[in-house]
């Protein structure tokens, strides 16, 4: 069990430490957000990868601040039950959502995702928009990564739910 507990640990830390660091894209999105509209009202001035810019920072905030989000319990949930259980009753639909609905929604979007990005890569996908960003591919990529990042923090979530459930997780 303390080798479970361990594996959860890792896997929390390394979703709070991805999170942390997204999180720095919020700070890049309002400046560049501000110098576009100082540019364009100010002195007439207006680039399309610029605005691009703003859209990629929003998709990886959004789509690799996910796992971090899990994390910290802050997704929108139905909670008219939950808040009403106990710690065992919590465990046991931590544990049933997370494997019978996370954690295959997860790899159904890993799976899907697989061949779209790949062929966004072999072509090397651009904007399709004249002066655009040329890494379509490379926006494209973060949908199996947020998959891969919302699973490990999943099978951690499993991990925890599954020691509370037989009373060797102090953390909650």
């Amino acid at each position: 069990m303390k080798a479970l507990s361990l594996v959860a640990d890792w896997l929390d830390g390394f979703s709070e430490w991805t999170g942390r660091i997204i999180a720095w894209l919020t700070l890049g999105m309002v400046l560049v957000t501000f110098l576009i509209v100082v540019l364009r009202y100010a002195f007439n001035l207006g680039w399309i990868a610029m605005q691009e810019s703003v859209l990629y920072m929003h998709a990886t905030v959004f789509m690799l601040g996910a796992a971090y989000t899990l994390r910290h319990d802050q997704h929108v949930r139905v909670d008219i039950f939950y808040r009403r259980m106990g710690p065992r009753g919590r465990a046991l639909v931590d544990l049933a959502g997370t494997l019978l609905l996370l954690i295959p929604v997860c790899l159904f979007i890993l799976d899907s995702s697989l061949d779209y990005v790949r062929e966004a890569w072999a072509i090397r996908e651009a904007s399709p928009e004249a002066g655009g960003l040329p890494w379509v591919y490379l926006l494209k990529t973060l949908i199996p990564l947020m998959a891969a990042l919302l699973l490990l923090q999943g099978v951690s979530m499993a991990l925890r739910a599954l020691l509370r459930l037989v009373g060797r997780d102090a953390t909650a």
